[in-house]
């Protein structure tokens, strides 16, 4: 039986729909593209909170329960944006913008976006949707992350940042190492060549768990669409409608001013910044405050800075992750997930410091699970696999410490 909020879903689905239509058409007309970010950022915490897919669960539940179903859910995110990217970058309509390898950066912020994963019990995007539903250590968390992202970009670790991300391993013509460059395959043939295999082992296995198996009978008489938005997805079908989405958001980024997928780290420490540091002048745009253009004037090369200086807030982002919590409070409402429910403080506390760590670790390693593992290896750079093995495996280390009570305990 459908819920009291549940019963109420068409009026947040309607009024969704109408306001994410006002939003495109206002974008339309104005030529005001950076609007397009809160579509995105909406569809993106709604599809989040409804597949309940977190980088930090889906890794930690591997060690926990011994599954693997949001990872899974992960991988088909990934490969659905492959191919998403693949067929605008065909059109023309993207240009792909492989992240470089700073495996200085991907091993030291992996780690640590390892450990606090787990101490703050979620990712930037989990703690993101969970903030929207009223989970309180997420929102302690989120606070916690703006402040560690500020310690390194803007704080006493950015010059650190700076010199680890001058170490770079390149290719013969400068540019990002990618599963392209290395195998000498376009872009487009390795998204077909993993979608296809990645495809094939699925339906393979899918058949052979589904063998002998008598059929489930339907115990809802709800309406297809009510099912839909009112209850929980399978972590691959968020995966799925999300990597549909990542190719419009890259589009939607790069007409922007900005040229790359989804990302939700900066975003977090832009929104802080607005909101706290009002000491500052601020360079709404995703350009450096200051360029050298060579100009010669009187035989002498003079410096011509970019018109104002500050600390850089990117609108697309911001608008992103604002809009990425009233999508998964929307989602949440529709199945009556969304309650403020109390948590004991320690909890808080440690969820706090714990998301000190997640936004210093992602913002060392330049991205964090949607930046770099969703959007990185989307985009195929070589790097951001050793970032995502080093936040994977000090994960399954916390997870093993800190919520199993170590390797003896189960002896």
């Amino acid at each position: 039986m459908a819920t009291k909020q549940g019963k109420h879903w068409q009026i947040y689905f309607w009024g969704s729909v109408a306001g994410l239509v006002v939003v495109l058409l206002v974008a339309f007309i104005t030529k005001l593209w950076v609007l397009t970010a809160l579509p995105v950022g909406f569809l993106f915490g709604f599809f989040l909170q409804k597949g309940d897919l977190c980088g930090a669960s889906a890794f930690s539940e591997v060690v926990l329960a011994k599954d693997t179903r949001k990872i899974v859910g992960l991988w088909v995110l990934i490969v659905v944006s492959m191919l998403g990217f693949a067929l605008f970058e065909r059109l023309g309509l993207v240009q792909l913008n492989p992240k470089p390898m700073q495996w200085i950066n991907y091993i030291i912020g992996g780690v640590v976006f390892g450990v606090g994963m787990v101490l703050a019990g979620g990712c930037v995007s989990g703690c993101l949707f969970k903030t929207g539903t009223g989970n309180l250590n997420s929102m302690a968390a989120l606070v916690g992350i703006g402040l560690g992202a500020a310690i390194i970009i803007h704080g006493p670790l950015s010059g650190l940042h700076r010199a680890a991300n001058a170490v770079k391993i390149t290719t013969a013509d400068g540019g990002p190492v990618t599963f392209s460059s290395v195998t000498g395959f376009p872009y487009w043939a390795l998204a077909l060549l993993i979608s296809s295999i990645t495809f094939g082992l699925i339906l393979f296995f899918h058949r052979k768990r589904e063998k002998g198996r008598p059929a489930s009978p339907r115990t809802s008489d709800e309406p297809y669409l009510q099912r839909i938005l009112t209850h929980s997805w399978k972590p691959w079908q968020a995966g799925l409608m999300i990597g549909l989405l990542a190719a419009p958001a890259y589009l939607s980024s790069a007409v922007s001013g900005r040229n790359y997928p989804l990302g939700v780290t900066h975003g977090v420490l832009h929104a802080e910044l607005l909101l706290t540091d009002t000491q500052h002048k601020y360079v709404y745009t995703n350009h450096p405050p200051e360029v050298v253009q060579p100009s010669v004037e009187n035989d002498q090369p003079v410096q011509q800075p970019r018109p104002g200086s500050g600390k850089k807030v990117v609108w697309w982002l911001v608008l992103v992750v604002g809009s990425l919590v009233v999508g998964s409070w929307v989602s949440g409402r529709m199945s009556d997930q969304a309650k403020l429910l109390p948590k004991p403080p320690e909890q808080i506390v440690t969820a706090f410091f714990g998301g000190i760590m997640v936004g210093a670790g992602a913002s060392f390693a330049n991205g964090c699970v949607v930046g770099s593992i969703m959007s990185g290896i989307g985009l195929m750079s070589v790097g951001v696999l050793i970032f995502t093995a080093s936040t994977i495996l000090a994960n399954w280390v916390t997870t093993r410490i800190y919520l199993m009570g170590g390797w003896s305990r189960n002896r």
